[in-house]
């Protein structure tokens, strides 16, 4: 049993949460996207493992953005109805992006480490994409 309380595991998920929120700002900007506000009610976390915001830029279009232990990357919100079929739908992007990273050839230890971190990241996205008990008991 853990000697941790309710309320300090509720800390660390907030500060976590916290931190994930940052990281996905930080990968909007860096992409030259301007991030406005998130639909926090749209939005699922799952600490220690990821995070996915629905979130508005300045510019007024709408992107799913996923963080957490795994790569930090964004989509249109076109993509996915809602954070459950975002998180298929980056599974899938990230398999495709493995298989054209093997595919385009002279590969260094770097690219096909990130491949095959993608590929373990998308299998380990999708088995939660598929868990129903999970989606019905996400925190928003």
């Amino acid at each position: 049993m853990s000697n941790q309380s309710d309320a300090q595991r509720d800390e660390q998920n907030s500060a976590w949460v916290r931190q994930q929120f940052q990281k996905a700002n930080q990968h909007l900007a860096e992409k030259g996207i301007l991030p406005d506000t998130v639909a926090v009610s749209e939005s699922r976390y799952l600490p220690p493992l990821m995070a996915v915001w629905k979130m508005k830029a300045q510019d007024r279009k709408e992107y799913w953005v996923i963080s957490g232990d795994l790569p930090t990357d964004h989509m249109a919100l076109s993509a996915a109805k809602d954070a459950r079929e975002a998180v298929r739908a980056f599974s899938l992007h990230w398999q495709l992006k493995a298989q054209q990273i093997m595919d385009a050839g002279g590969l260094d230890k770097t690219k096909v480490d990130f491949a095959n971190l993608l590929v373990h990241r998308a299998e380990a996205l999708y088995e939660l994409f598929e868990r129903e008990d999970l989606w019905n008991k996400v925190a928003v």
